[in-house]
């Protein structure tokens, strides 16, 4: 059992859509400045009732359904989030028990927009050490419960969703390498800098952002992990049928595909209509062009993310 491959996607996303223009009347902005600087028209609210497990229990059954297998064959569930449904325990155990699925090993990812690709990259590793065969790897987030709506510099970035893939060991390639980095002295760059005491919450508890200073070291960071990416399976830029990248900001995204030569067409981008949903913007996306018929047998997908922390990363998969 030498690759994981994905048998199945799936995606969900809150029935409430907040535009730019309804957020006109809440913060002071528009819309022409928001599309203007990062690609955003529209972004998803999740209900008060809808927690993190809710949303990534949706992508999840999508996932299952599209891989055709009986739920409880999953040997690992794995969620990347950074707005888990509480202190403990972990969103992959509720969701397990949601799911219905039994004894397996379930556990959360914490790596911020940049948590699919490491929650990828640690399934990948079960399969491919044979420890398990089958494993759901989900991205969940409701960014919109750490937004201070006030802030016009943060409050319009980010939505809630969630994106999941189903993966099963296989001796045909799959997941063909991941590449993960961190470096945690640029962490006050973009933070929700808070914690609790006492059960009382000491610090800010919203997303705090120095967003020149993000954009810079984003697409530095990405240009070098897609060029490693490339390298260490023998590729160039060309041999790359679809980028999907981290849906932070279209700038980045435009930016990063400029910088490695790799042309618009051929990069799934969903931020205009998602927001940035931070660990779910990856797998959301990854399901969209799946479905849409885009991504196909044979192709290469070239993943890529970065996030608070800093962390960033990207996963070369042979469709």
């Amino acid at each position: 059992m030498k690759y994981a491959r994905v048998i199945g996607t799936g995606s969900y996303l809150p029935d409430k859509i907040l535009t730019n223009h309804d957020l006109e009347r809440i913060v002071d902005t528009s819309d022409e400045w928001i599309r203007t600087r990062t690609g955003i028209a529209q972004r998803h609210i999740a209900a008060d009732s809808e927690m993190a497990s809710d949303l990534a229990l949706n992508a999840s059954r999508e996932a299952i359904k599209a891989g055709g297998i009986d739920p409880r064959e999953i040997e690992l569930v794995i969620v990347a989030t950074t707005t888990p449904d509480m202190i403990f325990p972990s969103t992959a155990c509720i969701l397990q028990d949601k799911l219905g699925i039994g004894d397996c090993a379930a556990f959360d990812v914490q790596a911020v927009c940049s948590g699919f690709i490491y929650a990828l990259a640690t399934a990948d590793m079960f399969i491919r050490t044979g420890k398990c065969r089958t494993a759901l790897v989900v991205g969940a987030e409701v960014y919109s419960r750490i937004l201070d709506w006030s802030d016009r510099n943060t409050c319009v970035l980010f939505g809630d969703g969630a994106g999941a893939v189903l993966l099963r060991g296989d001796e045909q390639p799959g997941i063909l390498s991941t590449h993960l980095h961190a470096d945690g002295s640029q962490s006050k760059i973009l933070s929700a800098p808070a914690n609790i005491c006492g059960g009382k919450v000491q610090g800010k508890p919203f997303v705090v952002m120095e967003g020149n200073t993000v954009f810079k070291f984003a697409v530095k960071v990405l240009e070098e992990v897609v060029h490693e990416a490339l390298a260490e399976n023998n590729l160039e830029s060309s041999d790359i049928d679809w980028l999907i990248p981290h849906q932070a900001n279209i700038r980045i995204i435009a930016s990063t595909a400029k910088k490695l030569g790799i042309s618009m067409d051929k990069v799934v981008a969903t931020v205009d209509k998602h927001g940035n949903t931070s660990a779910a913007s990856i797998p959301l996306a990854i399901d969209i062009a799946v479905r849409d018929g885009r991504i196909k047998s044979g192709q290469h997908v070239l993943l890529e993310g970065v996030g608070g922390g800093f962390t960033w990363g990207a996963a070369l998969i042979r469709w």
